[in-house]
């Protein structure tokens, strides 16, 4: 496998590869931000799974991006494919309830603001982290091919644990699926 080489242009224009990269990469963002909002927003919970799987597709693209395109596509198959599709089918198995919820309607007049202004407190001090960090770039190893079966060995002897972590996030999916299904029925 050949090393990565890159050598930016020094005024990319936007019609080069690089503005146009950019540009996806941007698009990719809006993706999961857009699905993010869509997903917290939504007061129907077809929509806000909808949301989800959107901004777990746009995650996906992210991956892509940071050059593991193996890690993108297991977001795709256990995160859009799994969970997303578990929660939709809990919705579709429970029973509609046409009252309101009593906790709808005392909801304070400074949730909206305190959650905003933490929002923006976390972005900014990730900003700054970002921006303030020397970021280098860790040589591969020589014996290191990158190839999905050696990815699936080192997944699966150096570090299990986070192959164990994704089957509780799975079983944790099935459990609230199956959480909202209960709740519609009598």
């Amino acid at each position: 496998m050949q090393p990565l080489v890159f050598s930016p242009t020094p005024n990319p224009t936007l019609f080069s590869v690089e503005g146009i990269v950019g540009i996806i990469f941007l698009l990719t963002v809006a993706l999961v931000i857009f699905g993010a909002l869509v997903a917290v927003n939504s007061h129907r919970l077809v929509r806000a799974v909808s949301g989800l799987a959107i901004c777990f597709t746009g995650l996906a693209g992210v991956y892509y991006f940071l050059l593991s395109p193996f890690l993108a596509m297991m977001q795709l198959l256990i995160y859009v494919g799994a969970v997303s599709i578990l929660i939709a089918f809990g919705i579709m198995m429970s029973t509609p309830e046409q009252q309101d919820l009593p906790g709808n309607k005392h909801i304070s007049k400074l949730a909206g603001p305190l959650g905003c202004s933490v929002g923006a407190l976390f972005f900014a001090g990730f900003s700054v982290l970002g921006l303030n960090t020397q970021w280098q770039v860790f040589p591969r190893p020589e014996n290191a091919s990158g190839d999905i079966e050696a990815v699936g060995k080192v997944l699966l002897t150096t570090h299990s644990m986070v192959f164990e972590l994704i089957s509780i996030v799975l079983l944790l999916a099935i459990i609230g699926a199956l959480v909202l299904a209960r709740r519609g029925r009598n």
